[in-house]
């Protein structure tokens, strides 16, 4: 499933499609797709692991899952979710959610979640997380009304920095370790968004997908954890689990 990150990367490599006319659309997205038919692209946005393609009066709201991809410019063989040709050029969707917003996109949205937004606000995630004290810090960080773009890599890098077992629950943390939970999700966002686009995101985990701690050399533990039941990986050794 694409990160924040990710979908930020994509939203830039879409922006040439801003102010351009779409000549046809077709697809297999149970949606009015007639409704993009001559419509011009007004903008593109994204909110957490959401990428918003705006058109006047709607937005269509795509969503990767696990699974989903894109291409611009070309296609694949199977058939896509979601077509849109333009006079110079196309962009192509695949195994994915699509649906139409025909609200504003600020009544649907709280930028201020979103761990890539200018307006993130921490403070709001602070009160967030001290309304749910019984939850595991592995499923807050991956609670998308807390952490929007947040994921599985994100989850797994930052609890290893911050020295923090991915067990613990949120309510028995000190200040301290909530606080840099908080400002490494979005620093580890950032830095993501930087390794991501210079193609060396895999160079830089120290935990995620690893055998060994890079701390302590000795072997790190994978399990599926929390309500979430994602991969986890974490050392037992120098992440405290605070119970």
């Amino acid at each position: 499933m694409p990160e924040g990150p990710s979908i930020v990367i994509l939203k830039e490599a879409l922006a040439p499609f801003i102010g351009k006319k779409v000549t046809a659309v077709s697809g297999n997205a149970k949606i009015a797709l007639e409704r993009m038919e001559k419509k011009k692209i007004t903008d593109i946005k994204s909110w957490g692991k959401h990428l918003l393609i705006c058109f006047s009066g709607f937005t269509v709201r795509i969503h990767f899952l696990l699974f989903g991809t894109y291409r611009i410019n070309e296609t694949k063989d199977s058939p896509p979710r979601l077509h849109l040709q333009f006079s110079k050029g196309e962009i192509n969707f695949y195994t994915c959610s699509v649906v139409i917003i025909d609200e504003p996109l600020d009544e649907r949205y709280d930028w201020s979640r979103d761990v890539m937004s200018e307006t993130w606000d921490a403070k709001k995630a602070m009160a967030s997380l001290n309304e749910i004290p019984k939850t595991l810090v592995c499923d807050a960080l991956l609670n998308q009304d807390i952490f929007a773009g947040a994921g599985n890599i994100i989850k797994n890098e930052v609890l290893f920095r911050i020295k923090v077992h991915p067990a613990s629950k949120v309510g028995k943390l000190p200040l301290k370790q909530k606080k840099d939970l908080i400002k490494e999700a979005v620093k580890y966002s950032f830095d993501f968004l930087e390794w991501k686009k210079a193609y060396v995101l895999k160079k830089h985990w120290k935990v995620h997908t690893k055998k060994t701690c890079p701390r302590c050399h000795i072997p790190l533990i994978k399990e599926y954890l929390g309500k979430t039941n994602r991969r986890t990986f974490f050392c037992e050794n120098c992440q405290v689990l605070y119970k």
